[in-house]
């Protein structure tokens, strides 16, 4: 039995074991399929506030966890396969081992949905990119392309002509998805063009040189062209990993979970932070922040319990 057990090892996750090991929470952490979460995959984060000549993001969080172990946090490897959240104390498995728990905390994140190129993963951080935000500074008086014809591609293609020389988006379709408003900026950006009803083939370039371009088809008439780029950002959403939590948790169409009050799911004693509460910002501060909040507010809950008892 534990007071406080925390899914997911990123930003929010560890800064949540931080906190709630300073309170006294006796924390145990369940790694998940990606431990340190999606910072273990970028070579360098330059925005995280503290590291003024940037941190590789392995790093990062190796240094959160090794916090969180000196505050007393425990850690266990292994993806969790079935909870139970109807009553407490809360159920976790992994496999067939059993956890138990009064409060829970889940930071397992979103996944960027991926083109399924051979070499993405590969050049992953090395010209790959899914976050303009993160990343659009190292691409100064660069040429890029993105990937997307929605709300996210046009938000990303807008804002990589503050840095980028040129940006071109390739789009499968012949209209976009995105919002009127949206579109009508990227359309009027000088800097942008659109490769319509055109795909990509493959990402050039290797682990040494980075990113060098991008093949693409022309779908109505076959035709293939190769794209010179610096860096590719793909732009076609994220999926939270929530599969586990459906039927028990409130999730949105996209199966977001849904918090209210910062971090509270609908279960009382259940908390949610980082990207898989957060479709808008997707940032490491911002899942860092939420995760210290969850911790918190588990903290006042498991307060809560013991005033019930005496």
């Amino acid at each position: 039995m534990r007071e406080t057990l925390i899914l997911g090892s990123g930003p929010a996750g560890l800064t949540a074991a931080i906190y709630a090991a300073r309170g006294r929470c006796c924390p145990l952490l369940i790694h998940g399929q990606q431990p340190g979460g999606q910072l273990t995959t970028t070579t360098v984060i330059d925005n995280f506030p503290g590291f003024p000549e940037g941190v590789d993001g392995t790093a990062l969080m190796d240094r959160m966890q090794e916090q969180a172990e000196r505050f007393g946090t425990d850690f266990v490897e292994g993806e969790v396969t079935r909870v139970e959240l109807a009553k407490r104390p809360f159920k976790v498995w992994l496999g067939d081992e059993c956890y138990q728990c009064q409060t829970l905390i889940i930071a397992t994140g979103a996944s960027p949905r991926m083109l399924g190129l051979p070499n993405e993963w590969e050049l992953y951080g090395r010209g790959v990119s899914v976050c303009a935000t993160c990343d659009g500074f190292f691409y100064k008086g660069k040429k890029v392309v993105v990937v997307g014809g929605g709300d996210t591609a046009m938000e990303e293609a807008s804002f990589l002509t503050r840095f980028a020389d040129h940006v071109t988006v390739v789009h499968r379709r012949d209209t976009l998805r995105a919002s009127p408003p949206l579109e009508k900026r990227a359309r009027e950006n000088k800097k942008i063009t659109f490769r319509w009803e055109t795909v990509v083939t493959e990402i050039l370039g290797d682990k040494q040189s980075g990113v060098t371009g991008v093949r693409v088809l022309h779908h109505p008439s076959g035709e293939e062209e190769e794209i010179p780029c610096d860096g590719v950002f793909i732009a076609i959403g994220h999926t939270p990993n929530t599969k586990i939590f459906k039927g028990q948790l409130e999730m949105d169409p996209e199966g977001y979970l849904i918090t209210r009050g910062n971090c509270e799911t609908n279960i009382p004693g259940v908390f949610a932070a980082g990207d898989v509460q957060d479709a808008h910002f997707r940032q490491a501060i911002t899942a860092a922040g939420s995760g210290c909040m969850a911790a918190i507010l588990a903290e006042r809950y498991l307060e809560g319990l013991d005033d019930q008892e005496e």
